[in-house]
């Protein structure tokens, strides 16, 4: 018995039993329409009563490519300088110009002007690029194949909290990817052997000397 319906009931000792038993039912019908008015009804077919919407890949790539291509263009560090300073000590280098959504791997934002090499079949295609020490060797990919998710990850800020599960974040950024490929296709990636090209990308620095970038804008000189 509620502390309410127990003070009534002792202020009305004195009543007969009809009485009490009115009283009795004045609570109840009080207690029911608490409820009643308390409970949100959400008319079938309403936004409310389908949940929110399903995540949709394309429109978030879409959506999210052109802003990893700003923070890139912002961020984005000469190979020179970081080829420098990756020799000197690839940790510190990596924690300085890089971010990390792991603590342990590090995507950095690069930038550089090179010639490009003899494009394979798949894989990452050979850059010269002026400067850099000859035992550090840039490889780009040109696609068709676009893999990993470094232009997802170069910004530290897209993790597994902004999203439902592992699936979509995966997803995520596999549409970043594909925006990436029909950027490539406006500068015709396939035919650039021998040009010099102008990169803005990011890699994940694993082998201080193999840099395998991911480039987010191609700007073709010659």
């Amino acid at each position: 018995m509620s502390t309410v319906a127990s003070r009534v009931a002792a202020k009305r000792k004195g009543l007969n039993p009809a009485a009490k038993r009115w009283i009795w039912v004045g609570l109840v019908i009080v207690l029911l329409l608490a409820m009643f008015f308390s409970t949100k009804i959400v008319p079938a077919g309403s936004g409310a009563a389908q949940g929110p919407a399903a995540f949709n890949a394309a429109d978030y790539g879409k959506k999210q490519f052109p802003k990893q291509q700003a923070f890139i263009d912002k961020n984005a560090v000469d190979a020179a300088t970081l080829a420098a300073a990756v020799q000197k000590d690839p940790t510190t280098a990596a924690q300085k110009y890089g971010k990390s959504s792991d603590g342990a791997t590090y995507v950095i934002p690069v930038k550089f002007t090179g010639v490009v090499g003899q494009i394979p079949a798949d894989g990452y295609t050979p850059i010269t690029v002026p400067g850099l020490p000859p035992e550090v060797k840039i490889g780009l990919q040109l696609g068709p194949a676009i893999n990993g998710t470094d232009l997802r990850d170069v910004t530290g800020d897209i993790t597994l909290n902004n999203f439902e599960n592992q699936i979509q974040l995966q997803d995520a950024g596999a549409a970043i990817n594909d925006q990436l490929k029909a950027e490539l296709k406006s500068v015709n990636a396939q035919s650039l052997t021998g040009k010099t090209i102008q990169v803005y990308g990011a890699f994940t620095l694993i082998n201080p000397q193999q840099w395998n970038v991911t480039p987010s804008r191609i700007t073709v000189e010659k």
